[in-house]
């Protein structure tokens, strides 16, 4: 879901940026106010398994260890809410040779046999979310998946819940649509996670339109502007339309009065702004490009009124 802003919203926003500028001039900046609210992003991280360390991760993954002492993020209380997408058919190194051993790959001691996805997102996504959209959530990222790596090659699928932020670690075996072993090939180097990143964030937003792209997006320039973002300019310039109702209000009789509740409004207005400033640095292309889209979609009227 793509949110485009009119003429309206655009000059709006440059007002708020030109009115808080005249106002730094002349009051010093205080800090607090309203906490903005935290952006949402959906996360994907790969890392690459060659031979004992598969074991490690299958006994974290499959919560085979009867003690986890040594991690207290984990509350063995809450495992039972746990669940697999895809259960693992046999043990992980056992099946990912299987594997290997069907599609007649050689390997030596040092070739990647697992690679294991990390798929979460920020605390603020689940923040108020039961169970079930929790699911949907991991299928929707299992779905993701499968577009670019065949489900065969998935060895587990496994959701914790028992940890601070819910997550599911998804291990497959790095084989390619032609039979060879090529961890390199389908994770790649930097050009290639960034593609992964992209592609799932586009898939992931189509469904979740408040996930954010995290800063290592490829493009700089984006033209999905999320809801949280509208919310937020909306409430500022509500405040906005208040703190000018308060200045043209002032006369000899209120003046104190009216005095104290602007500057009350502006401690919080202010950085507020300057927060929302920062956060449409990573918009700027879009809202350009808006701009110069909606400017020819009024040319494009106009013509159309004229003939």
């Amino acid at each position: 879901e793509h949110h485009h802003l009119d003429h309206q919203s655009l000059s709006i926003h440059m007002n708020e940026r030109s009115f808080t500028m005249s106002v730094i001039n002349t009051i010093e900046l205080q800090k607090g106010g309203p906490p903005l609210s935290q952006p949402q992003y959906a996360i994907m991280r790969f890392a690459k398994y060659k031979g004992p360390e598969i074991t490690n991760i299958e006994a974290h993954n499959e919560r085979r260890k009867e003690r986890y002492a040594s991690n207290p993020d984990i509350d063995l209380s809450r495992s039972k809410h746990n669940f697999h997408l895809i259960e693992p058919p046999q043990r992980y190194r056992a099946e990912a040779e299987r594997q290997i051993s069907a599609a007649g790959c050689r390997t030596r001691k040092d070739s990647v046999r697992v690679v294991e996805v990390l798929f979460t997102a920020t605390p603020e996504f689940f923040k108020g979310k039961k169970l079930p959209e929790i699911r949907q959530y991991f299928e929707e990222t299992l779905r993701f998946f499968v577009q670019y790596q065949s489900r065969e090659t998935i060895i587990s699928a496994v959701v914790h819940m028992d940890e601070k932020t819910a997550h599911m670690h998804l291990s497959f075996v790095p084989l390619t649509p032609d039979g060879r072993l090529s961890a390199k090939e389908i994770v790649g180097n930097k050009k290639k996670l960034t593609w992964w990143q992209d592609k799932f964030w586009e898939h992931m937003v189509a469904k979740y339109p408040d996930l954010e792209r995290g800063e290592s997006a490829s493009q700089t320039g984006r033209d999905h502007i999320p809801p949280r973002i509208f919310k937020e300019m909306t409430h500022l310039t509500q405040q906005r339309q208040k703190l000018d109702q308060l200045l043209t209000g002032i006369g000899p009789l209120n003046g104190k009065k009216r005095a104290a509740e602007i500057s009350e409004l502006l401690d919080g207005y202010i950085p507020a702004v300057e927060k929302m400033r920062t956060q449409l640095k990573k918009y700027s292309t879009a809202f350009s490009s808006t701009k110069a889209e909606n400017e020819k979609l009024a040319k494009q009227e106009t013509k159309l009124r004229q003939s």
